[in-house]
Formats: C-alpha cells, sequence, structure tokens
C-alpha cells in the first residue's frame, strides 16, 4: 500500500485550478489520471479532499503507486503499512457518508441518516414535513415538544452511526473530543448519477483492535468511497 499526497505544484496553482475536475461526482474520474487503468478496472485507491491554503490538497491511499505528476500537480509517496498496536490514542479525522439500510417493498435501500431520523420522528407526531413543526408545538399531555436544532440533529444521528461502525474497525471514539461538522446533501445532476450526504468528524480516538484498525486504515469506513469518503486519517494527540 502507499500514502500519498496530491497537490499543486508551488507557483502554479492558478493553472492547477483549472485543470482540477471539481465536484464530488468529477474528483475519482479526475484522480484516476495518478492511477491509470483498463476500462473497468476496480477502484483500487481511497481519497479525501482537503482545501488548504485557497486550494485543494488529496491525501491518497493506493494499492499501488501514482504515476509521474500530471500537469500543474506533484506526487508524494510513500510506502503505507499501518501498524498501530491496540491501546494507542490518536486523534481522527474522517468524511465519511453516514446511512443506515431500510427494507422498503422487499429492497434494501440506504438512507442518510438524519433524514432517516427527520421521517421517523416525524411519523412520531403525525406531521407530514418538517415545516409543520413548530416551535410552540406541545405533546398530548401539554409538554414543549420543539423541534430539534438542526446541528444538534446531526451530531447525534452521526455520532451514533461512526460509534456503532467504530467497534467493527477496532477502535472506540472519545465521545467529549467529537466534532461533527459539514453535514452536506449532494444533489445528483443526472439521474444515473447517485444522491449521497457528508459530514467531517474530527476527535480522538483508541485503538481497541490493532488488525481490525490497520484495515480500517487500509480499506476505509462506510460507503461512497469513490466520492472521497471513508479515508481516515489519523495522528499522534497533540
Amino acid at each position: 500500500m502507499y500514502f500519498n499526497l496530491i497537490e499543486p505544484i508551488p507557483g502554479e496553482e492558478r493553472q492547477a485550478a483549472h485543470e482540477w475536475m471539481g465536484g464530488p461526482y468529477a474528483e475519482h474520474q479526475w484522480l484516476w489520471r495518478f492511477f491509470p487503468a483498463e476500462r473497468g478496472s476496480p477502484r483500487d485507491f481511497l481519497f479525501r479532499r482537503r482545501d488548504l491554503d485557497g486550494g485543494p490538497k488529496f491525501y491518497v491511499v493506493s494499492a499501488r503507486p501514482p504515476t509521474a505528476p500530471v500537469g500543474a500537480w506533484r506526487v508524494q509517496s510513500r510506502e503505507y503499512s499501518p501498524q498501530v498496536p491496540a491501546g494507542a490514542r490518536l486523534s481522527f479525522e474522517l468524511r465519511a457518508n453516514p446511512v443506515v439500510n431500510r427494507m422498503i417493498e422487499q429492497k434494501r435501500t440506504r438512507h442518510d441518516v438524519v433524514m432517516d431520523a427527520k421521517k421517523r420522528m416525524l411519523a412520531e407526531r403525525g406531521l407530514a414535513n418538517w415545516n409543520e413543526w413548530t416551535a410552540d408545538r406541545r405533546t398530548a399531555a401539554g409538554d414543549a415538544d420543539p423541534p430539534p436544532a438542526l446541528y444538534d440533529l446531526v451530531h447525534e444521528t452521526c455520532a451514533d452511526w461512526l460509534a456503532q461502525r467504530a467497534e467493527k474497525h477496532g477502535f472506540a471514539v472519545d465521545a467529549p473530543t467529537l466534532l461533527v461538522e459539514a453535514y452536506e446533501q449532494h444533489g445528483a445532476k443526472k439521474k444515473a448519477e447517485l444522491r449521497f450526504s457528508t459530514v467531517d468528524f474530527r476527535g480522538e480516538l483508541t485503538v481497541t483492535d490493532a488488525e481490525k484498525f490497520s484495515l480500517a486504515l487500509r480499506k476505509g469506513i462506510g460507503p461512497a468511497k469513490a466520492f472521497g469518503c471513508g479515508l481516515l486519517l489519523v495522528r499522534r494527540p497533540g
């Protein structure tokens, strides 16, 4: 495995911006330029875009080394074989696509966890849409029942999603340190494109299973990996 940084060549940021195909539906196609393969080959890399110093940088974990620089972009690459012992405490970042599976008409489908929670909460109150849930609403018993703030709903549902997957992937999240930010829904421009949501997690974790955690670092967490989700970035705290 390889850990790669793809970024604009210093002094050529403007040209790099012209060459970059921005947006979640185009980025993964653009990144294939650094990992050429025969048409139909399975994607063998994970990536995360971070916007730093006014421009994008891409962190990529790949099964093979990237090609030489393309256009105004340079590549830094090193071999990557993460081995982190159980008990280690790390700071982490993760852009993810939190979803839950539901059976609808005998077909399993994925649903954004935030929208799924909204739908459930509305059904519990007999409301048709979120606009009907006003701040002055009261329960049948007369208790105040205002709608939750979006930030609180995003934090609760997405934090629960991450906690459930953390055990499977060999780590535990330190809940007091967890930040859940930048929730965004990406609408499809074409019928064939996938609608999905992303959220950014930051905080600290403790490794509970070294083997599972190593696999998570190499293979990622959750769906929508082709759209820049799932790559777990870690470092020593401080």
